[in-house]
């Protein structure tokens, strides 16, 4: 793709407000589609801050009534803060934009960087982001002495995790052996150029999203690195290697733009 330019933009007491994360990242996409400016991905860290995507529902938002900023990215509810990277790439891409594809190519970079710090994640079919896999449903641990057989989420499309003790808590999704991600992925792509992107869990508490259906997903959970390492890492250490595997990964593809299916129009029969 050519040039890809970084912008490390705050990380710990720097760290970006979301709003005025929004407002560059605006600026730059506008700089960006009239071609001023290389393909820039903007690093940073943010304050506790809960942002919803066009798809959230009202069940899916903090119980506590914790304020929510609505924003214009594909997906639903996640949260930001300490401890977790944040990536925004803002590229501009072949039209019409293979979105799945530029999903695809931040997992890669993101896979990429959990493997060099020791951890094996995937991609969970229907589901964007890096997961880290749970055990088999028949293997997992019984919870409140009940075999998993009877865990209401089977059965009870309804059934809300939050209301039900911190064992079903997103953050403790390891412990139960579950899927869980450690990086969600939401975009927008408007003009040609993407906007938002990516947050990588390095060492947040992931308390933090106990309190919401973290991307409307009631059966999985969240992971951190650190956490799942069972030792410290940083966000400083983590950043450089993300840089590498992005510049890796989105510096050397060719993009190719959406093949639309144009099926041929069948001729009106004739008059007889």
């Amino acid at each position: 793709m050519g040039e890809l330019r970084f912008v490390r933009m705050g990380f710990g007491a720097e760290a970006v407000e979301y709003r005025q994360a929004w407002d560059e990242q605006r600026r730059v996409h506008a700089a960006r589609f009239a071609d001023e400016i290389p393909d820039t991905v903007l690093l940073l860290e943010h304050p506790p801050v809960y942002t919803a995507g066009r798809r959230t529902a009202d069940s899916e938002r903090p119980l506590d009534g914790t304020p929510v900023i609505d924003v214009d990215r594909g997906g639903k509810i996640t949260w930001h803060g300490p401890g977790q990277l944040v990536g925004y790439p803002i590229q501009k891409l072949p039209r019409p934009v293979d979105v799945v594809a530029h999903v695809r190519r931040l997992e890669e970079a993101l896979i990429r960087t959990c493997a060099e710090f020791g951890l094996e994640t995937t991609r969970v079919e229907g589901r964007s982001g890096v997961w880290v896999l749970g055990d088999p449903v028949e293997q997992r641990p019984a919870l409140g002495g009940l075999s998993l057989d009877f865990d209401p989420r089977l059965t009870d499309e309804e059934f809300d995790p939050r209301l039900n003790g911190p064992e079903y808590a997103p953050s403790n999704a390891g412990q139960r052996r579950e899927d869980r991600k450690i990086a969600a992925i939401g975009i927008r792509v408007a003009k040609g150029v993407t906007m938002h992107g990516f947050a990588l869990n390095v060492n947040p508490d992931n308390k933090w999203f106990d309190r919401i259906i973290p991307c409307g997903i009631r059966d999985a959970g969240v992971a951190s690195l650190a956490g799942e390492l069972g030792r410290d890492v940083t966000v400083e250490e983590v950043l450089p290697v993300v840089e590498r595997h992005l510049r890796d990964v989105l510096g050397n593809a060719e993009p190719k733009p959406r093949e639309i299916d144009r099926a041929p129009v069948a001729a009106a029969p004739s008059g007889a």
